[in-house]
């Protein structure tokens, strides 16, 4: 059978999704893209009970909390007040992900 390329064309249209109208929906379309990823890497397939839910938030604290101290210049006040939480909670946090070294 010889490919013309149209069925290709097709399918490829029949996978489109309609374009996000608003910020929050291209960053909510990234996201489920990119954690379905991130899902398939971390997911165990081994019959032991999984860690996935903990293990992906972690991970998105952590970075949430590393792009807050960069972006306020390492100053955890500053860092705590862009992500909207109480500066001693931002101090326990950096703490128990290693971050308090960075930046230094």
């Amino acid at each position: 059978m010889k490919d013309n390329g149209n069925d290709r064309v097709c399918l490829a249209a029949s996978r489109r999704v309609r374009e996000p109208s608003s910020p929050e929906e291209l960053v909510r379309a990234v996201l489920d893209e990119k954690m379905e990823a991130i899902t398939t890497v971390l997911c165990n397939s081994h019959g032991a009970r999984s860690n996935l839910y903990e293990d992906v938030m972690a991970m998105v604290e952590r970075s949430l909390l590393a792009i807050a101290l960069r972006r306020n210049d390492f100053v955890k006040c500053r860092a705590a007040d862009y992500l909207g939480i109480n500066r001693n909670t931002f101090q326990k946090k950096v703490l128990k992900y290693g971050l308090d070294k960075e930046g230094r």
